[in-house]
């Protein structure tokens, strides 16, 4: 009944046959519900005039001068035959025990509650017409006639104030006055359209005089578009039940509207409308604005508008609610936010079946993607609801849009959900089909099976890479490591290093080193060099015999780490740098400590090869065979004079000399360069009359440079050497003038008794040499030399030194 009442009351101007929902429509902020049972048994046989909200119990007043108490739910505990004539309004004070009633005949009846549950009526105010409104609040009464509105102090018994209506023009009957409580001082009125919010106050002291102690200041005011029935606070905000006419599109004629109830932010001399929501109550074509009427429970924040057929009430939306309209206007997103953010306090929701529903509207939607990413979140662990919604997506063709998102840990689902994707890409697109088996744990699915399936399709394309390098995966993850090893070899892959490393797979590699070399022979050599404990390098050396470039990069690169570990292929290694390596052959020969010289030269000569045939030849003593050839093959005198000068032997000296006699180039050559280990006269004598000599008078202006400056050098080495010897012997006469500590613990060299005397009062004689020996005097034997200086008998017996004496202490 209850939500079929909201439905009837819900604000809706919209026509009835309108298809598509307003997306712009704002949030209602209150929904309604009908007061049913008793009241529906009231309103049968009467009409409801207002009513009264306690927090225990609500008190209705009819037509029929009639006042019923009421539990929440609506059901009658009580009933009062108060007046022959229409109740005009109930009002009850904070305890529930006092009751205020007024009617069509004039009176404000005050009834107490008394013994065995029985009220006692008496008359509070007569004689001043009608009495239309009345409203209780603390130790203040406030009720309106048809000329005011008065407030009466029930300590005191003094009436504050009076405060007159604005607009005479209206009916007082007919548009009666509206009266609530916001708090115990704050009494708002509304009347006709005119709303008026009071204060009452204290009055000073010393303007009491014979007026009351309080007073009553108006703080704010404004006007309305409509006619007021009711009012009610709302926190900072008021609500307003409003009698509207209009003007009828069929008749032209004006006609009463369904009342509205609008929330309004107060502002000092206007409000701003926050919402406004036309009610339908039953019988509101024949209503006029003083059938109406407007009560509230402060507590629980209800609203009720009261007309003669019908009691609606008004609660402020909660969660439940606001989650409602967002479902309702297709807002699953922000429903589900609304709903995680109050998950403790919502009642009628669930997260889950929220989330449920908006993973089938963006399916519906068609947006597939998004719609598995939100499965993600929605639902979580819960394996029964992924495998559902995994089959719901393979019902619309969209599993490759959810297999990004399948979980792959806590929770795992059966196999056959990742199986099922798996041959759904399978079919389709291998790459993907690759990067699920790349990303996804192997123990998922049956490996076996998945196996199958791509030799399957591998048997239609045998030479597909992106289905071989899965099936290496595939077989890795089966620990199959030999059979993804030789593909990984035929497709050169990257991994395949990994692999081996990984697993441990050298064992498996034995046979394919040769393979390995080819694809990769830099990382190839790096591994099997780092793991020689499991593949030794005889093994490796043999396997390469037939590929005798790929065992030269691998005994080089050994005979970088190691020159010994290699040793005994030394001899074959000089062939294979003299065949594919010739740049590193001069320097193997040199590092080699192993290699046979005679088998290298031979190999050399064979090849004529100079440098190596010439550094050889010098390495094996024939150094003057070495020089010839560099002078006759290689004609280089520079290089020749640069071998000279390693050799530093005379006779090579004499043989070059020789050699260059009758070549002027090569003289020039000698002029220029052999100035600082050969006398250059020696050759000068040797050259013949007439003969041209290139530059000579360069190279002899720079011989006479180079001895000009060797002059120089000597000079100032000389220099230097005097400098140094002067500051070292200051140095050292410096340090020897320095003071010597001696104390009770120096012993006498010579008697091996302390040097000082025990008795500091005794006088003593001691000698300190520059050795820090320390001698009583008496103790040195006596100088038989002209000179008086004495010498350490340690240190030094004869000659001066550093033990001649530097301090002689007496006392």
């Amino acid at each position: 009944m209850a939500e079929a009442a909201e439905k009837e009351t819900r604000s809706s101007e919209e026509s009835t046959d309108e298809s598509e929902e307003d997306e712009s429509e704002e949030e209602p902020k209150l929904k309604y519900e009908r007061l049913s049972n008793g009241v529906t048994e009231i309103l049968q046989k009467d009409a409801a005039s207002c009513m009264t909200v306690h927090e225990k119990f609500l008190a209705l007043g009819t037509h029929y001068g009639k006042v019923y108490l009421l539990d929440v739910q609506g059901n009658i505990t009580q009933k009062f035959d108060v007046s022959p004539v229409k109740i005009n309004q109930i009002s009850l004070d904070e305890s529930g025990e006092h009751m205020g009633v007024c009617s069509e005949d004039g009176k404000l009846l005050l009834y107490e509650r008394g013994w065995m549950n029985r009220w006692k009526p008496s008359v509070l105010h007569e004689g001043e017409g009608n009495i239309r409104n009345v409203k209780w609040r603390g130790h203040l009464i406030a009720w309106a006639n048809n000329m005011g509105v008065k407030i009466l102090d029930m300590i005191s018994k003094q009436r504050i104030t009076n405060v007159p209506r604005d607009d005479i023009s209206l009916r007082p009957d007919m548009y009666p006055c509206s009266l609530c409580w916001k708090d115990n001082l704050t009494l708002i009125i509304g009347w006709g359209n005119s709303v008026k919010i009071c204060s009452v106050k204290e009055r000073h002291a010393s303007e009491m005089r014979d007026l009351p102690n309080r007073y009553v200041e108006i703080v704010f005011q404004f006007d309305t578009e409509f006619y007021i029935s009711g009012l009610a606070p709302l926190c900072d905000q008021l609500v307003i039940l409003s009698y509207v006419k209009e003007i009828s599109e069929k008749t032209e004629v004006e006609c009463c509207a369904r009342p509205r109830l609008d929330i309004v932010q107060p502002l000092s001399e206007s409000c701003e409308e926050i919402s406004s929501d036309a009610l339908t109550v039953r019988g509101f074509q024949e209503n006029e604005c003083r059938d109406y009427h407007l009560e509230y429970s402060e507590g629980e924040s209800l609203f009720y508008i009261i007309s003669p057929r019908d009691v609606v009430i008004a609660k402020e939306r909660d969660q439940d609610d606001h989650i409602d309209w967002l479902l309702e206007k297709k807002k699953y997103e922000e429903a589900l936010m609304a709903a995680e953010i109050s998950q403790k306090t919502i009642k009628k929701h669930k997260i889950l079946d929220i989330g449920l529903a908006y993973i089938n509207h963006l399916v519906e939607k068609g947006e597939h993607d998004l719609a598995a990413r939100k499965c993600q979140k929605i639902l979580g662990k819960n394996t029964e609801l992924w495998e559902f919604e995994v089959y719901k997506f393979k019902e619309i063709g969209q599993l490759k849009a959810i297999s990004r998102y399948l979980p792959r840990r806590d929770p795992v689902l059966k196999p056959l959900i990742y199986e099922m994707v798996l041959h759904e890409f399978l079919e389709s697109d291998y790459e993907g089909f690759a990067t699920l088996i790349k990303e996804w744990p192997g123990d998922l699915y049956n490996n076996t099976i998945i196996v199958q399936a791509v030799v399957d399709h591998l048997k239609k394309d045998p030479q597909n890479r992106t289905l071989l390098r899965t099936l290496a995966e595939l077989y890795t993850y089966d620990q199959r490591y030999g059979r993804a090893l030789e593909i990984y070899l035929t497709l050169r892959h990257k991994d395949v290093f990994q692999l081996i490393h990984k697993h441990n797979l050298f064992s498996s590699i034995k046979d394919k080193i040769v393979l390995l070399m080819d694809f990769d022979s830099e990382k190839a050599v790096d591994m099997l060099l780092d793991n020689e404990d499991k593949i030794s390098i005889d093994r490796v050396v043999e396997e390469l015999e037939n590929r005798p470039e790929l065992q030269h990069v691998y005994l080089h690169k050994l005979f970088k780490r190691d020159h010994h570990k290699g040793q005994k292929y030394h001899e074959k290694q000089i062939s294979l740098y003299a065949e594919y390596d010739r740049p590193n052959l001069l320097p193997f020969l040199r590092d080699s400590t192993h290699c046979p010289l005679e088998k290298a030269l031979e190999i050399c000569q064979q090849r004529n090869f100079v440098e190596e045939t010439v550094y050889l030849l010098s390495r094996m003593g024939n150094s003057r065979s070495a020089l010839k050839m560099i002078m006759e093959e290689l004609q280089d005198v520079d290089k020749a004079i640069e071998f000279a000068k390693e050799q530093d032997d005379g006779e090579l000296w004499e043989d070059l000399i020789l050699y260059s006699i009758d070549k002027p180039p090569f003289i020039t050559g000698l002029l220029n360069n052999i100035g600082t280990h050969v006398d250059p006269i020696l050759l000068i004598h040797r050259i013949k009359e007439g003969m041209e000599i290139p530059n000579l008078r360069d190279s002899l202006v720079k011989i006479l440079q180079d001895y000009n400056l060797q002059i120089l050098l000597r000079e100032g080495c000389k220099k230097i050497l005097v400098a140094d010897s002067l500051s070292l012997l200051k140095k050292m006469h410096r340090t020897q003038m320095k003071g010597v500590l001696v104390d009770e613990e120096n012993i006498c060299e010579s008697c091996l008794s302390p040097v000082l005397p025990s008795d500091a009062s005794k006088s003593f004689n001691v000698v300190v040499f520059h050795c820090r020996h320390m001698f009583h005097k008496e103790c040195l034997p006596v100088s038989n030399t002209v000179s008086s200086v004495q010498f350490c008998n340690i240190c030094s017996a004869k000659h001066r030194g550093p033990g001649s004496a530097v301090l002689e202490m007496k006392k």
